[in-house]
C-alpha cells in the first residue's frame, strides 16, 4: 500500500530538522560534500527554485528541491537550455528508505513539475557510486544521460523526457 504523500514549502521552522537529516548516514553517502547553508536560503524565494518538505500522515519525512537549471544563480548545471526542471531529493531517516515514500515524493514532484506544458525534461544527478538511486530513478522512467563531475563529486545524470512520463507513469 502506497503511502499517502503531503507536500508543502520549507521553511526556517524546518531548519533544525533539516539540519538533523544533513548528519544522517544515508543522506550524507547521497551528498557528502554540500553545504546547504539552510539558515540562509531557507528565508529565500528566487523565483528559479522551490523546496519542500513532504509529509507522511502529518509527518516531514523527506525533502525536496526543484530547480530551474537554466537561470539557478551559481549555474551548477552549466549552460543549459530553457524548458528543463532538476531535482533534489532525499528522505531524512534511514527507517523511511525502501518504504514507497521516495517514489510518490517523485511521481507527485514529476506531475507538478509537467503541469507547465514548457517544461520538457527533468534531470537528476545521484553520486556515481549510489547505485540504489540509478535504479530508483530509472524505475520511474529516468534515462542515463552522461557522466558528469560537479565540484568533487563523479555524478551520472539522468534525464526523464516528458513524452516517456506520459506513456509510463500510470498518471
Amino acid at each position: 500500500m502506497e503511502k499517502r504523500i503531503k507536500l508543502r514549502k520549507a521553511s526556517l521552522e524546518d531548519l533544525e530538522l533539516l539540519r538533523y537529516w544533513d548528519k544522517q548516514e544515508h543522506v550524507l553517502e547521497s551528498d557528502p560534500n554540500d553545504d546547504w547553508n539552510w539558515e540562509y536560503e531557507l528565508q529565500r524565494e528566487p523565483e528559479w527554485r522551490e523546496q519542500l518538505i513532504a509529509e507522511s500522515d502529518g509527518k516531514p519525512v523527506g525533502f525536496l528541491q526543484i530547480i530551474d537549471p537554466a537561470l539557478e544563480e551559481s549555474h551548477y548545471w552549466g549552460e543549459v537550455p530553457r524548458g528543463l526542471r532538476a531535482i533534489d531529493i532525499w528522505l531524512g531517516e534511514q527507517a523511511d528508505l525502501g518504504k514507497g515514500l521516495g517514489t510518490e515524493m517523485m511521481k507527485q514532484t514529476i506531475a507538478r513539475i509537467f503541469e507547465n506544458a514548457g517544461i520538457n525534461a527533468i534531470l537528476v544527478d545521484p553520486l556515481e557510486s549510489n547505485v540504489r538511486a540509478h535504479r530508483f530513478y530509472e524505475r520511474l522512467g529516468f534515462r542515463l544521460l552522461e557522466k558528469r563531475r560537479f565540484g568533487q563529486d563523479d555524478c551520472l545524470v539522468f534525464r526523464l523526457v516528458r513524452k516517456d512520463w506520459d506513456q509510463d507513469s500510470g498518471l
